[in-house]
């Protein structure tokens, strides 16, 4: 196993098809990203929930998730699971967010997602952003799509157990699904942790990496 750094970070665009997905797939590592980079610039779309109290809940969530990052979080108002009948509007709003951010690390949902919304979603994002790392989040749901991640971020117990928590908190339009609850995410984020000698991780996935070799 090969630990690879990337630098000093000051900017990263987060992109999501819901609300709640960003959190899911990649709270713990956006706390820890907060944490470790003061003043870290963190920039959100999320394609669905605008107006609805689902907004209200991601724009709380997200603040709690990476305190101290100035923060901006746009979201719109694309029908939940229709995504692949709005191509057009979301190839356009990406192209509109792209325009707005110049980040340094990129992540969206990955590929291999089952829902149509999150797969679509990742099949677009290196459309508009194709010279960025892009990290493809994995989003825990009841679908058997469960990726081989090929990326892992280290994270603490205490961000571990701080994820499952705030999702608890900010997400109470979600608490009712079975699956939705604290065990789930620290099981998941255990098991991670275990694949890449620590205590809990997240996990994503990398379509592609250009490396380079500076001579010393």
């Amino acid at each position: 196993m090969i630990a690879l750094t990337t630098g000093p970070l000051h900017e990263i665009a987060i992109l999501g098809a819901h609300c709640d997905d960003i959190a899911i797939g990649m709270g713990a590592t956006l706390r820890t990203l907060a944490h470790r980079y003061r003043g870290l610039r963190v920039r959100a779309l999320v394609l669905s929930g605008a107006g609805t109290v689902r907004a209200d809940e991601e724009r709380a969530a997200l603040a709690a998730f990476c305190p101290g990052a100035e923060l901006e979080v746009t979201v719109l108002d694309l029908p939940d699971g229709r995504a692949p009948a709005h191509w057009d509007r979301i190839k356009q709003a990406l192209s509109t967010f792209r325009a707005g951010t110049e980040p340094d690390l990129v992540f969206a949902p990955q590929r291999g997602d089952a829902h149509q919304d999150h797969r679509l979603l990742a099949e677009l994002v290196p459309t508009e952003f194709r010279d960025h790392l892009v990290l493809g989040y994995e989003i825990l749901k009841w679908e058997t799509d469960t990726p081989h991640p090929t990326v892992f971020v280290p994270i603490s117990t205490e961000f571990a157990e701080e994820k499952a928590r705030l999702l608890q908190k900010h997400y109470p339009s979600q608490v009712g699904r079975d699956w939705f609850d604290g065990q789930s995410f620290t099981g998941l984020s255990r098991l991670r942790g275990v694949q890449c000698r620590a205590q809990h991780a997240e996990a994503f996935i990398v379509d592609k990496v250009v490396v380079g070799f500076e001579l010393s």
